[in-house]
């Protein structure tokens, strides 16, 4: 581990630790492939992932919307995200209007060469670096669709080619799917078509195309 890891992962830590009436808790996270790594946000700073690889940090994307901070969480997040972006290991976070004031502020005023990249749906109170057309009603409805169960490949395959070429670190997910059809193809049932989620869509084809021209 580097020193700027341990530092980052100490300092995150020591928070948690501290961090009073919460316990440190898992959290959620999937594959979404070409070493991009997806971690959904309840609760802060103890979603925060905290343990590091050795060597340099891989891409990831923060799902921070609808996620509730103080002032003291929002700090220890925005630490996280400092330690944790670079240019080349850059972090996606997924914000929008009903994302704590206490991130979007500081997230907005962040400068762009730190490798934090906020994607959402423009508001009249948030201006993310990268904005996305959908809608709250839209958005809510995708957001809750991964936490009733969808799997990730559901809610990103509106254009397969640019979400779906590894095959192998999706296949959790189409496992998922695979059994989830079976299920109620046995009960003679009509599956409802998942919605696209496309903030974190947006997300990873920016990823996607930095990868193509090699940026990482």
């Amino acid at each position: 581990m580097n020193c700027r890891s341990r530092t980052a992962a100490c300092l995150l830590a020591g928070v948690v630790a501290v961090w009073p009436g919460r316990l440190p808790a898992a959290p959620v996270e999937r594959d979404l492939g070409y070493g991009l790594a997806y971690v959904r946000v309840h609760h802060l700073p103890a979603d925060l992932p905290v343990k590091t690889t050795p060597g340099r940090p891989a891409p990831c994307v923060v799902d921070l919307r609808y996620v509730s901070a103080d002032a003291e969480a929002a700090t220890a997040c925005l630490a996280w995200l400092k330690f944790r972006a670079s240019p080349r290991a850059p972090v996606f976070v997924l914000a929008n209007a009903e994302t704590a004031a206490a991130l979007r502020r500081p997230l907005a005023a962040h400068h762009r060469s730190t490798g934090i990249v906020v994607v959402g749906w423009p508001e009249k109170d948030f201006a993310p670096d990268v904005a996305v057309k959908t809608t709250a009603a839209h958005e809510r409805q995708a957001y809750d669709a991964f936490e009733r169960g969808t799997p990730l490949v559901k809610l990103l395959t509106d254009n397969p080619e640019k979400v779906r070429n590894d095959e192998a670190s999706l296949s959790k997910d189409r496992l998922a799917e695979a059994s989830a059809d079976a299920a109620d193809n046995a009960l003679g049932g009509q599956r409802e078509v998942a919605p696209i989620d496309a903030t974190l869509q947006r997300a990873v084809h920016l990823h996607r195309a930095l990868v193509a021209l090699k940026k990482l």
